[in-house]
């Protein structure tokens, strides 16, 4: 029997955020990838009653699976901590701070990086006026996974009219014209460079539905640009505080070569399917699914 197959691992999944459906995938891919890694998996749809749930499993470690608010914004991480369960992903602190995506920019900024220029602004001035001159995106400051997120298209006469589920304080964004490109780090590692094609723009509907969007990795882009992407995301990630996996997003105006290059924001758990980008991205590196999710739980710490 190995050292994997005595590992208690618990999967966290589900979870009350906007994105409980997309962590659910993620986390029953994930947990039959531990299986298949020789550790002993045990699923958890995360809820109320958590802490006893997980006093009752006595896990050797967490995965972490969870998306969007709760599970991402370093809340279940300082529970996990308190608890002293080692655990998968970052820590509380880089998990909050790359949640709020305001916050995430200044930290960019400070470090060099390259953001685009946004605002904070109530949502009953958002509906009333052009915070922005147009074109702009309109978009929870705390929120994944492109939830909630509107474009307001150059020209645009009227400003936008939001979903009643929308929140009350609002990011307005720069729209940044060009390419979507993304790059994500292992550990200490970027990985490689993906160009995401889209009929549209890259949202929740193009990240997730069957045929919403097409990789091609490693992306056919400049070298420089895809140098300034490995470059950025390694420094984000360090910026930030992120441990294990992250993924840096951008838009790239290839008329404007670097300087069109813009960070739109470090996801500290991205999506965990074997076709998610970062595990694509992974693969392409020689590191099956199986393995990279092994190497999250073989890196699990707690005090992150």
């Amino acid at each position: 029997m190995s050292s994997r197959a005595t590992r208690k691992i618990c999967v966290l999944m589900g979870g009350p955020s906007a994105e409980r459906e997309v962590s659910l995938s993620s986390g029953k891919e994930c947990a039959e990838a531990l299986r298949v890694a020789g550790f002993n998996v045990v699923e958890l749809d995360a809820g109320p009653n958590l802490v006893a749930d997980l006093q009752a499993i006595a896990p050797d470690a967490v995965f972490n699976a969870l998306h969007g608010r709760w599970g991402e914004d370093g809340v279940v991480q300082g529970v996990l901590e308190w608890m002293r369960i080692p655990y998968t992903h970052s820590g509380v602190l880089s998990s909050a701070l790359a949640m709020d995506k305001e916050k995430t920019k200044e930290t960019l900024r400070a470090a060099g990086l390259p953001v685009a220029n946004s605002v904070l602004a109530d949502r009953d001035v958002v509906e009333a006026q052009h915070v922005l001159d147009p074109p702009y995106v309109v978009k929870p400051y705390n929120e994944g996974s492109s939830v909630g997120v509107y474009l307001v298209h150059d020209g645009a006469n009227t400003p936008p009219k939001l979903a009643a589920d929308m929140p009350q304080t609002l990011m307005v964004e720069d729209f940044i014209p060009g390419r979507e490109l993304t790059t994500a780090v292992l550990v200490d590692r970027a990985l490689t460079v993906t160009d995401i094609l889209t009929d549209t723009w890259y949202d929740y509907d193009a990240k997730y539905k069957e045929g919403g969007s097409k990789h091609v990795l490693p992306a056919d882009i400049p070298s420089d640009i895809f140098d300034a992407c490995m470059e950025y995301a390694l420094r984000a990630h360090t910026a930030l505080g992120c441990r294990g996996l992250s993924r840096t997003d951008y838009r790239w105006d290839d008329t404007k070569g670097l300087d069109g290059l813009i960070i739109l924001e470090t996801n500290t758990q991205p999506g965990m399917t074997p076709t998610s980008l970062a595990p694509e991205q992974a693969a392409f590196c020689g590191v099956t699914f199986p393995e990279l999710c092994a190497q999250l739980v073989e890196e699990a710490s707690c005090d992150r």
